[in-house]
């Protein structure tokens, strides 16, 4: 008897668990699984640029289990490189990676979140973003786009670009072919040049071959990946146009929007590791190649005339002025930024800057040739 009761609360048991199996397993098998295109701005193989956007992929991929898998593709190889940000707001791809300036075009207000001439730095545009209202703005500016933009981390400060002859008064700015987006294009337009928009693959031809006269990329790492050495003599700095790049990662908003919150969380917070990670590579990595630029090849490294800054500068206020009256929105972003830059420029005074003039170690940066 007592046999016979073992046996029946057994089956019993093993009914139960079985039962419940059945009501949990369904529900781990149902988890939907999500295949994305991403498109990018940038060439393929390009250090940290094109490999940050694989290197977000990989880690969406990983961190939701595998449950989204990305497949990412440069520039050209689906869309053009400035068709990007169509591309993500017409549903064409999930996702996207490029720079805020670069649909200037479309969206004016798009300038304030990659560059403004004379702006923040990479700490002061995430300071922005973070602690002020910097990417809430930025998300109400692409919503009439039905996309969904999110940091994508910082080049750091840029370097001011190559020249074929030298910059030694704002006058040899007029009739200069120079390739430069956003606010600072239309500076160097404002002060009599000629902006000539292309995509990273083509500038090194249009340089050689005398379609442009001068060129700003990035800086030192993929200037020298570039060769842009051996199109042009003088490279200048600092990057007055480009103190604190921002780059940005586009999400399709109605993708996003149906994702389950776990998703949503887990992509935000790759993001932000990309981000941070995006920042580290530029640090990390153009010291060493501008030294290989100055010892190896030679390059003569020029910093702009205090005279050139200046007018500069006075032109720059111009433009962000005049450009932030164009739609509403440019101006509420502009108001946005230009108080904020206040405040933390303040503090930047008495930190950072107080910090570097104090430092009196000077660094070669002649050229060694």
């Amino acid at each position: 008897m007592e046999r016979r009761e073992f046996l029946k609360k057994a089956t019993i048991g093993a009914g139960v668990a079985v039962a419940a199996s059945a009501i949990h397993a369904p529900a781990v098998l149902a988890q939907k699984t999500y295949s994305w295109k991403m498109v990018t701005t940038w060439p393929p193989k390009l250090p940290v640029l094109q490999d940050g956007a694989e290197r977000l992929a990989k880690l969406i991929e990983q961190n939701t289990g595998g449950r989204i898998k990305i497949q990412v593709f440069a520039a050209g190889e689906l869309v053009p490189a400035m068709g990007t940000f169509d591309a993500v707001s017409a549903g064409t791809v999930e996702c996207g990676v490029g720079a805020g300036y670069y649909w200037a075009g479309k969206v004016p207000a798009a300038q304030w979140f990659s560059a403004v001439p004379f702006g923040l730095n990479a700490d002061g545009m995430a300071a922005w973003f973070y602690g002020g209202d910097g990417l809430k703005l930025w998300e109400e500016t692409y919503a009439p786009f039905n996309v969904i933009p999110r940091p994508g981390g910082s080049t750091g400060v840029q370097m001011g670009g190559w020249f074929r002859k030298k910059i030694e008064s704002i006058n040899d700015f007029k009739g200069l072919k120079m390739r430069i987006p956003g606010l600072g294009g239309k500076v160097v337009a404002k002060a009599g040049g000629t902006v000539v928009l292309t995509p990273g693959g083509e500038i090194f031809t249009n340089l050689e071959r005398g379609v442009i006269d001068a060129t700003e990329w990035v800086g030192p790492l993929h200037d020298l990946r570039m060769g842009f050495f051996n199109a042009a003599k003088y490279y200048y700095y600092p990057g007055w146009h480009e103190p604190g790049t921002y780059l940005e990662y586009m999400f399709n908003k109605k993708v996003y929007d149906s994702l389950p919150d776990d998703l949503k969380g887990i992509i935000d917070s790759s993001c932000r590791d990309n981000e941070i990670w995006t920042l580290a590579q530029f640090n990390a990595q153009n010291g060493a190649a501008l030294q290989t630029l100055i010892e190896k090849h030679h390059v003569e490294l020029l910093q702009f005339p205090e005279s050139v800054m200046n007018d500069l500068r006075k032109l720059s206020e111009e433009v962000v002025a005049e450009e932030a009256k164009k739609d509403a929105m440019s101006t509420k972003v502009n108001d946005s930024f230009q108080k904020f830059r206040k405040v933390i420029g303040t503090w930047g005074e008495v930190s950072e800057k107080s910090y570097y003039n104090t430092i009196e170690k000077k660094y070669d940066l002649k050229s060694a040739g």
